[in-house]
């Protein structure tokens, strides 16, 4: 069946609502990234620091790229542009996804690490 038979068009340039939809999250996507970019740029200030802040400027600039590629979708309709703007939101998200994990594992190690001083201080 055709996908007109549903409401739904072909290219996004036809659907003025899709157009502003991704219009909206280019720019969230782009100044999340840069945001990325400068908290790792910062980060990477010290040697401890940069283990956590080259992966989150390589997290923003995947970001960054993926809106580009939104955009180069919205302009051509190439759905080859569209495929990579997924697969580089992809990458951001996996990458968010592994500091959320590490984050909640040294959050409840601390939380231990706590709760044993508390415990070890109320012996005597």
């Amino acid at each position: 069946m055709d996908n007109s038979t549903y409401g739904e068009s072909n290219t996004a340039s036809t659907d003025p609502m899709l157009k502003s939809i991704i219009s909206k999250n280019n720019s969230d996507m782009k100044f999340l990234g840069m945001y990325n970019i400068i908290v790792g740029a910062i980060a990477c200030l010290s040697i401890i620091g940069a283990i956590v802040g080259i992966p989150v400027i390589i997290a923003g600039i995947r970001l960054r790229e993926s809106a580009d590629s939104f955009e180069e979708y919205m302009s051509s309709s190439n759905s080859a542009s569209l495929q990579r703007g997924f697969e580089r939101q992809q990458r951001f998200f996996f990458i968010q996804k592994v500091f959320i994990i590490i984050g909640i594992v040294f959050f409840c190690l601390y939380i231990l690490f706590f709760i044993g001083i508390l415990m070890s201080g109320s012996r005597y």
